[in-house]
């Protein structure tokens, strides 16, 4: 059975553009502006750092996913215009702020994009049409991407005057190597479904009409596993680029210890 959220502000959520829906330990993370292509904005990006937050410590699994045609074509364009989103610093202010607030404002953006990767969840991406730039880089935010055979990342900022910033550098990279990456980032080129699964940017590539269900498919299997053995192997293999082969070794050990323990009702 689905849950709606239950925090009071949920149905604002909504009208920025993100749903949240509590499946025992499935969340799902819709982006719900379909007509919008879900372009994304401060609002949006409020909301699903809110959905973050809101999560109950139930949840193992999240699901984000889109409404409509495109995953989402990025920023909204208002926020390339003069006059910017009524509410909403313009990308001129942001420019005459100081180098602290423009700091935090970007960090205060970035936290829609960074929650995904906690270590207590594993989450899902599950991406068709396009997703350019935020809307790539909200992809990348993800742990595990499944998408469909018409699916289109791109990232723009460069043709913009501008770079990757919404957390979504350090991902790529991770996924497709430093070269691929910075070519992808610089030319701002398309990046089809075929592509993406051959590079290691997709973990699975399907039909469209069958992406919800590969995607769910994929949540099942992860929940299918005791949480304790997922989360230390996600730590595991979170923390392996940044530890040496003993140092690794090492970590392996100490959380098989605890493993071990915990499956023998043993206490620290």
């Amino acid at each position: 059975m689905t849950a709606p959220a239950t925090d009071p502000q949920a149905p604002s959520w909504e009208r920025d553009g993100v749903r949240l829906e509590i499946e025992g330990e499935l969340a799902v993370v819709t982006l719900c502006q379909p007509k919008r292509r879900n372009a994304q904005s401060p609002a949006l990006w409020r909301a699903l750092a809110a959905a973050g937050r809101d999560l109950p410590g139930s949840v193992r699994v999240v699901l984000l996913r889109a409404e409509g045609v495109s995953f989402s074509a990025g920023l909204d364009r208002a926020m390339f215009t003069a006059e910017g989103i009524p509410g909403e610093p313009t990308f001129l202010q942001l420019a005459g702020g100081s180098d602290k607030e423009l700091d935090d404002t970007i960090a205060s953006y970035q936290e829609a994009f960074t929650w995904w990767r906690r270590s207590d969840v594993i989450s899902i991406a599950a991406v068709q049409g396009h997703a350019v730039g935020a809307g790539f880089q909200l992809a990348l935010g993800c742990d595990l991407r499944v998408v469909a055979d018409d699916v289109q990342f791109a990232m723009k900022e460069t043709s913009l005057g501008l770079v990757p910033d919404l957390a979504g550098t350090k991902p790529l990279t991770e996924l497709v190597g430093y070269a691929r990456a910075l070519e992808i980032c610089a030319t701002g080129r398309w990046v089809g479904a075929e592509e993406a699964a051959a590079i290691g940017l997709a973990n699975l590539a399907v039909p469209g009409a069958e992406l919800d269900v590969a995607a769910r498919d994929l949540a099942a299997a992860l929940l299918a596993a005791p949480r304790g053995a997922v989360i230390e192997t996600k730590a595991l293999l979170q923390g392996a680029a940044g530890r040496s082969f003993e140092e690794q070794r090492s970590a392996e050990r100490v959380a098989q210890a605890r493993r071990l323990r915990e499956l023998a009702g043993i206490g620290d």
